[in-house]
């Protein structure tokens, strides 16, 4: 039997936030897992009717940048009293090794490669917790540590692992 007490998942979006916090804690996990369900369900659905639009309008919108010559970016048709919009970006990746290459290259004709590429260092963490700890002194100076966003997971004793 479902208590009248219990908060609809969709009225969430209407209550205060300090409301919402007061909630027991079993009610939250509840209505965590709810939500958690119905993301998962949306993000099928999402996916299932990306897939059919791209069946449907995947030539179409090409044949419609054909007509502009672009490979990339919008195009736009009509599908009855609808207007497509359809876009694709474009995702470039470079070779890092050869443009590190070419950075040596252009420095060594005399030019700053800065005025041409952006050079962006990184250091993996795996890798910087391994190293001895000479190694890391001398790169602490370098490394900022931010917390990243919290998560809770509510879990009703009993239910989960």
């Amino acid at each position: 039997m479902i208590s009248s007490n219990l908060i609809p998942l969709d009225a969430l979006s209407r209550l205060p936030m300090a409301e919402i916090a007061s909630l027991p804690a079993e009610e939250l996990a509840r209505l965590q897992k709810e939500a958690d369900a119905a993301l998962r369900q949306a993000k099928l659905i999402l996916a299932c009717l990306d897939g059919a639009l791209t069946q449907k309008y995947a030539d179409r919108a090409k044949a419609a940048r054909a007509d502009v010559q672009k490979d990339f970016g919008v195009a736009r048709f009509q599908d009855g009293a609808v207007t497509v919009v359809a876009d694709l970006s474009k995702k470039v990746e470079w070779n890092q090794g050869k443009l590190a290459g070419l950075v040596d290259r252009i420095k060594s004709e005399g030019e700053d490669p800065h005025e041409y590429v952006e050079i962006t260092y990184r250091v993996a963490e795996r890798n910087y917790t391994s190293w001895p700890l000479n190694l890391r002194s001398l790169f602490q100076p370098a490394r900022t540590v931010r917390p990243g966003k919290e998560s809770f997971e509510l879990i009703v004793d009993g239910e989960g692992v």
